[in-house]
């Protein structure tokens, strides 16, 4: 079993059948790769004969085992192929994935800098370094490396959940505590209200303008009547990029209500701003960028979406924590995610006595086990991060965002001029594309108005939102067979005044590979596909 594990000690023999044995399985997963945007060839996922597995009473030889790993990742999409378009998934580069590698090798823990050592100095670093790029006090914010997004959120309600109720950590949630999100935040919001024991009930969702940004009056009305209620609210979440359109909270705005609300109420605890900039927080490079000289040279249209998006982005230092996912416009492998908050003494609130574990922590000088949800934390996310910031550094980020905001707006310009298709976010800001496809004889130019705010016209809003999911149906399974474009679909852009969801097909572009002449094939796809559900149809 010992040639199984990497040698404790250099040994050439040894070293290069490891080295080899990587090499080898790369080589086959790359023997997957052609020019269809999938890995190998499409296969069914059949999980009754996965569910039939058993442990062998052998082991297999370390060659066996590696040729069954390439084999579980054929059908997978690519995600950094140009024809793959679906939801905020990126392609990670080279360095992050060696990032992501040399700590499965050497297996760092950091809970503890006794058991990741450098490890550490590196979440401190990117820490610092992502501080720094959103306007935070380095030498005052601290960061942790999480599970996800969600664990982002979860972090910044459990702060405010201790602001709010000093002895919860305790004694329990009590009852009466709220979180304040917009209608069109992660839901998330939902589960990480459930898991902490405030419940999903606790969740006020506000409605948001036709752009998905959070209606800073109906937020303080609904603030002002919990707070009149004799509730206390635990945290207000702005959205700073929302996940279907990417609309951008006023951030701004979210933080003097709070201010304004202690003030009023005489409140004897200070809610909690956590920013979800889980997607939008990449937009932070563009806070100093000179969008009159244009030295990347973007098209006006770039321009434009690039300096909305920052207007919002750069009041990220309002808030309290910040969530950020590398794993999503940092370009690395899952699961890549950074809490930051503003004010390191807040992750006081979070320490548990070191008496709790007494097995733990006897050398080493900086422990967030202490105050962490997790005890186990992989240094995978953090290195695959720091490598990426070393790797793109701020005009690199300028240069991946601008590029792929600018091919989203090529393909709503070319969304825009055909009869049959229509844009939902046509003043959108950010990477992403919602539209709706509608059949012959619909008047482009006035439905989706029409749709979204007459009762009058819910029956049409209901046959043309199955109209959409067939055509992405049809989208959807030539993609699976490495044909056409591979994008992804929303059930809810947003809710229409009467209540009823509409449906939008979506484009989320990442890859870096993508230009004008792959926007132009998703539309002849969107074309096609009309014409085949018509074919079907008649």
């Amino acid at each position: 079993m010992r040639d199984a594990f990497p040698a404790p000690v250099s040994d050439r023999m040894h070293d290069a059948y490891f080295v080899f044995s990587i090499l080898r399985a790369l080589d086959a997963v790359d023997d997957l790769k052609s020019e269809v945007p999938l890995l190998g060839r499409p296969r069914a996922l059949d999980y009754a004969a996965a569910e039939q597995a058993v442990l062998g009473e052998e082991g297999r030889s370390v060659e066996e085992v590696a040729h069954l790993l390439v084999g579980q990742l054929e059908g997978m999409p690519i995600w950094g192929h140009p024809r793959t378009q679906i939801n905020v998934v990126p392609p990670p580069s080279i360095p992050s994935v060696i990032g992501s590698l040399l700590p499965a090798i050497y297996n760092p823990n950091l809970v503890s800098d006794d058991t990741s050592y450098g490890l550490m100095l590196t979440e401190a670093a990117a820490t610092a370094m992502v501080s720094r790029l959103v306007g935070y006090d380095a030498a005052r914010a601290a960061g942790v490396f999480t599970f996800g997004g969600t664990g982002t959120v979860l972090y910044g309600a459990k702060l405010g959940i201790e602001k709010a109720f000093p002895d919860a950590m305790d004694n329990g949630v009590p009852a009466g505590g709220v979180i304040l999100a917009s209608s069109q935040s992660h839901y998330c919001r939902l589960n990480v209200a459930g898991w902490l024991g405030l419940g999903e009930k606790s969740v006020v969702e506000v409605p948001t303008h036709l752009q998905n940004d959070i209606r800073i009056d109906r937020l303080e009305a609904a603030a002002r009547e919990a707070l009149d209620q004799g509730r206390r609210i635990v945290a207000l979440v702005a959205t700073m990029g929302t996940t279907d359109a990417f609309g951008i909270d006023d951030l701004e705005a979210i933080a003097d209500l709070r201010d304004r609300l202690v003030e009023d109420y005489g409140l004897g605890y200070t809610p909690h701003v956590h920013a979800d900039a889980v997607i939008g927080w990449a937009c932070s490079v563009f806070n100093d960028y000179d969008f009159e000289q244009n030295p990347l040279g973007f098209r006006p249209r770039t321009v434009r979406a690039l300096a909305a998006a920052r207007r919002r982005i750069s009041k990220l230092h309002r808030a309290d924590s910040i969530g950020i996912d590398f794993h999503k416009t940092g370009f690395t492998p899952y699961v890549s995610s950074l809490f930051l908050a503003r004010d390191r003494a807040d992750m006081q609130l979070l320490v548990r006595g070191r008496e709790q574990m007494p097995y733990l922590f006897q050398s080493g000088e900086r422990h967030p086990g202490v105050f962490t949800l997790e005890t186990s934390r992989g240094g995978s996310g953090v290195l695959a991060a720091y490598a990426n910031l070393q790797l793109i550094g701020q005009v690199g980020l300028r240069v991946l965002l601008g590029h792929q905001v600018e091919m989203a707006e090529a393909l709503r310009e070319h969304l825009e001029g055909h009869a049959s298709t229509t844009v939902l976010n046509d003043d959108g800001v950010g990477t992403v594309t919602v539209f709706r496809v509608y059949p012959d004889g619909v008047d482009t130019w006035t439905v989706k108005d029409r749709e979204r705010t007459d009762p009058g016209a819910r029956e049409e809003l209901l046959r043309h939102n199955d109209y959409n999911r067939r055509l992405f149906r049809y989208l959807y399974d030539r993609a699976m067979r490495g044909e056409g474009v591979h994008i992804s679909m929303t059930d809810c852009y947003r809710e229409t005044d009467y209540g009823e969801p509409m449906v939008g097909l979506k484009s989320f572009i990442l890859s870096p590979f993508i230009d004008e002449q792959d926007v132009e094939q998703l539309v002849r796809d969107i074309l096609d596909a009309r014409r085949a559900i018509r074919g079907e149809t008649s």
